[in-house]
Order: structure tokens, then C-alpha cells, then sequence
């Protein structure tokens, strides 16, 4: 990426079910949910969405061969969208296993999101 014009931080939490792709599309929707770029197509070459590039870096606890990338892309509409895995995030103690939420165990998973847009 040439320019970095826009940075968003995100997290997402999965509470019942340990699934890393669930707490990664909502720390991506998190970052990027309470904002608008109305002056993005000013700076784009050419003014078109399509050239903007998408960096977004993850940081999962765990099970890092199980996240979704492309589940993780399909929450940006616009732009070329790289997804960089690295160990953070957090698991911890959600106080319950609800076996019919998809729990193994009583964990919470944290994914944190940092989204930096540009060209």
C-alpha cells in the first residue's frame, strides 16, 4: 500500500461456540461499522473504489488454520482486501456452556481488528 489514508481498530467476540471466523467478521464490522469516507473517491487513482486497497490485520488466540479469510473479505464492499493472521486477541472464561450454542467449552474468543484503508 502506497498511502494509508483511513485507520480503524475493531473487536469481535464469538461467546458460545468458539468458532475464530464468527469474532473476526465482527471485529471487522466493529472497525468499519460507525464510519463513512465521503471524500475515499478524491484521493483513489482514477476516483474509483475498486483501487483502493484494504489491509486488514488480525489478531486471533487460537486456531488460526480454522479462520475463514474469505469470510472476512466478503465485509469489505469495495477494494482490494488483504487479511494478515497474528497471534493476540484473547480466550476467556464466559461463565457457561450452552452445548446447544455450539460449546466445547466454557470459552469466549476475542478476535482484534486493525483496518487500514488506502491505495
Amino acid at each position: 500500500m502506497e498511502k494509508v489514508v483511513f485507520i480503524e481498530i475493531g473487536m469481535g467476540i464469538d461467546l458460545h461456540g468458539q468458532d475464530v471466523t464468527v469474532a473476526a467478521v465482527r471485529a471487522c464490522r466493529d472497525a468499519i461499522g460507525h464510519n463513512s469516507m465521503p471524500g475515499i473517491r478524491d484521493v483513489l487513482p482514477g476516483g474509483e473504489l475498486n483501487n483502493m486497497r484494504v489491509r486488514v490485520t488480525l489478531g486471533v488466540p487460537f486456531r488460526h488454520d480454522e479462520l475463514d479469510v474469505e469470510a472476512v473479505r466478503h465485509v469489505f464492499p469495495y477494494g482490494q482486501v488483504d487479511v494478515q493472521v497474528v497471534q493476540g486477541g484473547l480466550v476467556a472464561s464466559s461463565g457457561i456452556v450452552l452445548p446447544d450454542k455450539g460449546d466445547v467449552t466454557d470459552e469466549m474468543v476475542i478476535v482484534n481488528a486493525v483496518v487500514e484503508v488506502g491505495y
